[in-house]
């Protein structure tokens, strides 16, 4: 005869075997979580937070699909914490109060910390935000807010000063290959026998780095194995996933290419100044399903990498055709994107600060750390005069022409590196001159 305990456990197998396959698989523990090792690896920060006992309020930001909720109710288990959700979304100033009343029970009763979690905290006005501020300050509960924006711009200064920020990473391809290993393992996907590795890599370009995106495919094909009433399960081919999920795949339709290897397609021609090629592998793009927010992101990154200083408003028309799909959405923000990779195209280019950039960090890298140099140090106290901090500072304003020739502006000793080199293309051609004008006037000082 089966005891209540029993039901319950079998009440809560059925429960738990009817949820989506991306609650089944949630991790359970830190151990359990793929990706994002840059911060729960060993001695990374959230790492530390976990071990240390001790929450702290935070801000998870992240694109979807990356663990933000999953991190926020492992903190609740590992802390041993009441957790509380509201959704920004869903949710106002009566959500807010009523966990303020959990809260406050929750700690006369049984004195466990708890926190509150806030998903798309971006979505709260500035008022909205504000409430949270007193019970934060006061430690009634752990405030843990996940978002997709940037928080320096969606977040109150006053709600951001209180909370660690933390970077959360599109998953890598490999973290998406584990997910999909560990849903056959666990049978989690019965209608599915195996997935080929074209298939595979098809899913995980699909995905995006998005894990929930992944597993709601694998459910729908899921679904659809089970329609095939084959006995021991359905292997998953390239074709039958393009038979399945039908135009959503429709980009990797042409030769079998990836994911990837198309928007390296978008780039170069890019790159190589050809707007008809680019056009085309936009359209490819889109036309197959990519997120234009994410092509909107690799068009900042071509202006920036590709045409740099050569022409400075590419940068800007990026940005400005990322706003317009923000704004408009599909299909009319898409315009917009088309726009910016036609004028990208054509724009000079050069990749000198990327070089630059790239210089910089290596040498920073494997160099010692050098001390700031007296005369460039700022002097906000009586101590810092006497100890000489910015002495003998040369004011570049109150120079003949703005520049003070002569001056170092590296740490004392060091050999000064040339990172920038302009090319002698668009606006860089003005550049370069005007830095061997600057070199010749040093050169005359010295």
């Amino acid at each position: 005869m089966a005891t209540p305990a029993d039901s319950a456990f079998a009440a809560h197998a059925e429960s738990r075997s009817s949820a989506p396959l991306a609650e089944r698989l949630r991790p359970k523990n830190l151990g359990e979580v793929i990706g994002q090792q840059h911060l729960l690896g060993p001695d990374m920060p959230l790492r530390i937070a976990f071990e240390s006992g001790q929450p702290h309020s935070c801000i998870l930001w992240g694109p979807p699909g990356v663990g933000k909720t999953t991190l926020a109710r492992l903190m609740a288990n590992s802390f041993d914490a009441h957790f509380i959700t509201i959704s920004a979304v869903l949710g106002g100033v009566k959500d807010i109060r009523e966990a303020v009343e959990q809260a406050t029970v929750w700690q006369a009763q049984s004195g466990r910390r708890t926190i509150v979690f806030v998903d798309e905290v971006h979505r709260f006005n500035k008022s909205q935000q504000d409430a949270f501020l007193p019970h934060v300050e006061s430690g009634l509960f752990t405030f843990i807010g996940a978002t997709t924006e940037n928080p320096s711009f969606e977040v109150n200064s006053a709600l951001l000063s209180r909370a660690a920020v933390y970077v959360l990473q599109p998953l890598t391809p490999e973290d998406l290959k584990k997910i999909v290993a560990k849903a056959l393992a666990e049978r989690a996907l019965p209608a599915i026998k195996s997935i080929v590795p074209e298939a595979l890599e098809q899913l995980v370009a699909y995905a995006d780095g998005d894990a929930r995106r992944l597993l709601n495919t694998l459910e729908s094909l899921a679904v659809a194995g089970q329609r095939e009433k084959t006995t021991d399960g359905v292997k998953v081919t390239g074709a039958w996933l393009l038979k399945v999920l039908g135009q959503q795949m429709r980009r990797y339709d042409k030769g079998g290419e990836q994911f990837y290897d198309t928007i390296s397609a978008l780039h170069k021609s890019v790159r190589g100044s050809d707007p008809d090629a680019a056009l085309y592998w936009l359209v490819r793009m889109l036309d197959g399903g990519a997120e234009p927010k994410y092509m909107a992101r690799r068009l900042i990154r071509m202006a920036s990498e590709d045409i740099g200083l050569a022409d400075p408003r590419a940068l800007r028309l990026a940005l400005d055709a990322a706003e317009v799909y923000e704004r408009l959405g599909s299909p009319e923000g898409e315009l917009a994107l088309a726009e910016c990779v036609v004028y990208l195209a054509i724009a000079p280019k050069s990749n000198a600060v990327y070089k630059a950039f790239n210089e910089a960090k290596a040498l920073v890298k494997k160099d010692g750390t050098r001390p700031v140099p007296l005369h460039l140090r700022n002097a906000p106290t009586q101590l810092m005069k006497e100890l000489d901090y910015g002495k003998n500072y040369r004011y570049a304003h109150d120079e003949e022409g703005g520049f003070a020739a002569g001056e170092s502006y590296f740490p004392d000793g060091m050999s000064a590196p040339v990172f920038y080199r302009p090319v002698n293309r668009g606006l860089e051609i003005k550049i370069a001159d005007k830095l061997n004008e600057l070199k010749l006037k040093n050169k005359q000082k010295n």
